[in-house]
């Protein structure tokens, strides 16, 4: 009988010579005359331990972890394909902490199936969202999605049945559906993740707005640093077509959904939806001002629902299960689940996917295990470069949209990035406004020039000159560009610049005071 062996083709997988295993598991199970297939998987999420190959077993799965090269052997003479004991033996992989405390309701399937079967993902509950939305009209489908209490996941927050239903009641000869697969923000890393280990989940997720809204055509406009991603999509889509469940005539119900993948221009600006836009349609990314709203002026001046990743991808489990199942999930207005990541300086970094309201303090200890380094916890930045940071006393804060914009802060995309007691926080706070200069559009002044200027006064701040003056200074350019930047690049960026200057004062303030130096 053959037997299964998955191995993960999740691009940090791959860095960490996934490939490499697999071809040698291959290889040593055929020298040693065992029958096994090998399916190529995406990663469950738990990055400390990949790559993490599991075997199928009469009894199910069994985990083996991190795997190198070099422990193939050991691990195919121990009864790899049996479960055998090993050191590497992590058991029933559902069972092992970090992932036995979530609530996986987007990523239940990643790690588990192959990406591109459309057999596979039907297997694994695949396309129900979708047949029970073709038994509504669009009014239905649209209610379930702002009954759920779904927020775009991409960083604002805004209620996606508000968008959903404006865009469906736009009166236009052709809709669109766009996603915003331009995840740029350091730390986050849950877009990716999804598209390389379940990229079915997105198309179906997609298919659902359409048939809800209208559109007959969408694009993922996808980060161009994210190859396994591309591949993935691109043959994924082409499956989809071929099995009957995207392009015409979609599952025998007479709808039409068609998709495309198309690369990014390597700009973090473009993660704009209307900077995403421009680019789409072929020009620099550049920010549009509003109205109009994409939703009623969007790609090709037509109407155009945009959405992120963990949107879209959130959909089909909300229309399989009922909205009240979502809601059932999370706090106050921010209901369902939150793909956190979790990255920088701690011992388990990875994706994990909980109700909201779990404390960034829970998060860091009770699934990151605390720093890689064993040093204290300093500063913990939420939300992207864009995100505050937050000191020791603000970690017990629930990630929750309200909870953190109370504290100053955003739940953003979900990342969390650690650092330690050695971290210099002014080094930080300057490269805010250096980012934000490199990274800015420049359509307005106050984020083109602002960012710039403040990069040069954070310099003088750091090197001792009128350091009192230049941080009154920076805090007016802070007010500037958030008052007055024509989005979030120039807006967001004063955040982690004045938390960090007010919850980590002394780092510009060299030994407890204000040198006196030359202009």
């Amino acid at each position: 009988m053959s037997v299964t062996i998955y191995v993960p083709r999740d691009a940090v997988a791959l860095g960490l010579g996934a490939n490499k295993v697999a071809r040698a598991l291959f290889a040593g199970a055929e020298s040693r005359g065992l029958d096994v297939t090998i399916v190529r998987t995406g990663s469950r999420g738990l990055f400390w331990l990949e790559p993490m190959v599991e075997v199928g077993t009469p009894e199910g799965r069994i985990a083996y972890g991190p795997v190198k090269i070099e422990d193939v052997d050991a691990l195919l003479d121990a009864g790899l394909t049996t479960g055998g004991a090993h050191a590497l033996r992590l058991g029933d992989p559902e069972q092992i902490p970090f992932l036995a405390r979530q609530q996986r309701l987007t990523f239940h399937r990643c790690g588990v199936i192959d990406p591109v079967s459309v057999a596979d993902y039907r297997a694994h509950g695949g396309y129900r969202g979708l047949e029970a939305a073709l038994k509504l009209d669009a009014e239905g489908i649209v209610a379930q999605v702002r009954e759920s209490g779904l927020r775009g996941r991409g960083g604002a927050g805004f209620p996606a049945g508000i968008k959903w239903n404006t865009v469906m009641l736009a009166q236009a000869d052709q809709k669109y559906v766009v996603c915003n697969a331009d995840e740029g923000d350091s730390g986050t890393f849950a877009d990716r993740v999804m598209m390389e280990g379940d990229p079915f989940n997105l198309i179906e997720g997609m298919t659902i707005a359409g048939v809800a809204t209208g559109a007959t055509r969408g694009y993922i406009y996808l980060r161009s640093e994210y190859p396994q991603a591309f591949e993935a999509l691109k043959e994924a889509i082409a499956n989809g077509v071929k099995a009957g469940v995207l392009g015409e005539n979609i599952l025998g119900s007479g709808k039409t959904f068609h998709l495309e993948v198309r690369l990014g221009a390597g700009a973090y600006i473009c993660g704009e939806e209307t900077s995403l836009l421009e680019s789409l349609e072929g020009r620099r990314g550049i920010v549009r001002a509003k109205p109009p709203i994409p939703a009623l002026k969007g790609f090709l001046g037509k109407p155009t629902l945009v959405n992120n990743v963990m949107t879209f991808t959130a959909v089909p489990w909300i229309l399989e299960h009922g909205a009240k199942a979502y809601a059932d999930y999370g706090m106050g207005r921010s209901l369902g689940t939150l793909p956190i990541q979790l990255a920088g300086n701690i011992l388990q970094g990875g994706l994990i996917e909980v109700a909201f309201g779990i404390t960034i303090r829970e998060v860091i200890e009770s699934f990151g295990g605390g720093t890689r380094s064993g040093r204290p916890v300093r500063a913990v930045q939420v939300g992207g470069p864009l995100g505050a940071y937050f000191p020791d006393h603000l970690l017990d804060t629930p990630l929750d949209y309200e909870a953190m914009a109370a504290k100053k802060g955003l739940v953003g995309h979900g990342g969390i990035v650690v650092f330690d007691d050695t971290v210099d926080m002014a080094s930080q706070a300057r490269f805010a406004f250096e980012f934000c200069a490199a990274e800015s559009c420049g359509k307005c002044t106050p984020c083109r020039i602002g960012a710039t200027r403040g990069l040069e006064t954070m310099d003088k701040v750091i090197k001792g000159i009128r350091p009192e003056a230049n941080l009154k200074l920076v805090e007016d350019l802070c007010e500037v560009m958030t008052d007055g930047s024509l989005c979030a690049m120039g807006g967001l960026t004063p955040m982690p610049v004045m938390s960090a200057i007010t919850h980590f004062p002394e780092d510009f303030r060299p030994a407890g005071s204000f040198p006196v130096a030359a202009e």
